[in-house]
């Protein structure tokens, strides 16, 4: 059986230096808000190219708790639109409905699935006050086009990063486009803890310490509270999980566009469409996602040659009981792709000869 990701292979490799890094937090007696994260805060600030990381409980707290500093910081008012691409994960909206604002949703580029500058642009209203960019599968949505939009009509710009740690346009990496990114470390993640963990990224001092009170109780000082804030601090031990996975970060991207490189360079079924690329060497590959109008024959064909395949995803936010004032939306792309599309293994520890089995069956696939 291929399995579509090998966690404990690719943890294993690392096994030494995560015991280690585990046992140092133990000795330290220290297990909240120490060294490990501030070590980390300042690592991974250096590698996004920002000016400071913020460490969270998780991906979706990041996307809320930059929102709602916005809101503390008079950027962001209750009933604001925050504009979106449809075909999102529902954390991204989740974020977004958690702090009263308005999830506007729109239809994503057919080429790069990504958020589409022409559907933002046609999305404007005057309650329009933010644009979140969810960088899908790996890929940098069109940043520098999005930026140029949020300055010429004063909108913030937040980046969902969580599938694109490391990934770049023009040599600038994700987390470090915007007015501020929320990272997931999620352990399926390409950078992933151990355990749920997540990190903000931002160039505003201001934004900085507002989040580091918000996660923190609202707190800036220990008992004095100038908000009121939650409890999403990123642990010690999952800091210096992260620490550890970091460092090797660069050696499994460039695995992953390996093989990513070999799947479009050798799927060749024409019932089967690949993802495009608009710069290889910048894509880091979170997901390699195909489509095919026959999916579930195709996901059967695989499952029946021992390859195991996910659908990221199955139904769209705006189907979703949760959001079913959303229901009756017409947003047919985005509707295509959910029955569409399906991810094959992209796991950093697969072998080469897995890699042909894999690019073989999908070629043998027939309607």
């Amino acid at each position: 059986m291929i399995n579509f990701l090998d966690l404990k292979a690719i943890n294993s490799r690392y096994q030494q230096e995560l015991k280690d890094a585990c046992a140092r937090v133990i000795d330290s007696g220290w297990y909240i808000m120490g060294n490990e994260l501030s070590q980390f805060e300042t690592e991974f600030a250096a590698y996004c190219g920002s000016k400071h990381a913020i460490g969270v409980a998780n991906g979706l707290d990041a996307l809320i708790l930059v929102l709602r500093a916005w809101k503390e910081l008079g950027k962001l008012k209750a009933g604001d639109e925050v504009i979106v691409q449809a075909n999102t994960y529902i954390a991204s909206v989740l974020a977004i409905t958690e702090n009263d604002l308005v999830p506007v949703l729109v239809e994503p580029n057919t080429d790069t699935y990504n958020l589409d500058p022409e559907s933002v642009k046609a999305a404007i209203t005057p309650k329009t006050r933010a644009i979140l960019p969810v960088h899908l599968y790996g890929q940098l949505s069109p940043m520098s086009e999005l930026m140029a939009i949020a300055k010429e009509h004063g909108l913030l710009v937040l980046e969902d990063c969580a599938q694109a740690h490391g990934a770049e346009v023009k040599g600038k990496r994700a987390g470090n486009w915007g007015d501020a990114a929320g990272f997931s470390f999620y352990p399926g993640k390409n950078l992933g803890a151990l355990g749920d963990a997540g990190a903000v990224t931002t160039n505003d001092d201001e934004l900085a310490q507002t989040l580091k009170a918000l996660r923190n109780y609202g707190s800036h000082k220990k008992y004095e509270n100038l908000y009121q804030g939650v409890n999403s601090r990123l642990d010690e031990i999952q800091a210096a999980m992260l620490r550890v996975k970091l460092r090797h970060l660069t050696t499994e991207t460039v695995r992953r566009q390996q093989i990513a490189k070999s799947y479009r360079r050798n799927i060749s079924n024409p019932l089967i469409i690949l993802p495009q690329v608009e710069e290889e060497s910048a894509h880091v590959w979170h997901l390699f996602v195909v489509r095919c109008e026959m999916r579930e024959a195709l996901h059967k064909h695989l499952s029946e040659r021992g390859i195991q395949t996910l659908i990221h995803y199955p139904i769209p936010p705006h189907k979703q009981q949760a959001y079913s004032a959303y229901v009756n939306m017409s947003l047919p792309f985005t509707e295509m792709l959910h029955q569409q599309v399906l991810s094959i293994p992209l796991d950093p520890t697969i072998a080469d000869e897995q890699i042909a089995s894999i690019i073989a069956a999908m070629n043998e696939f027939v309607a």
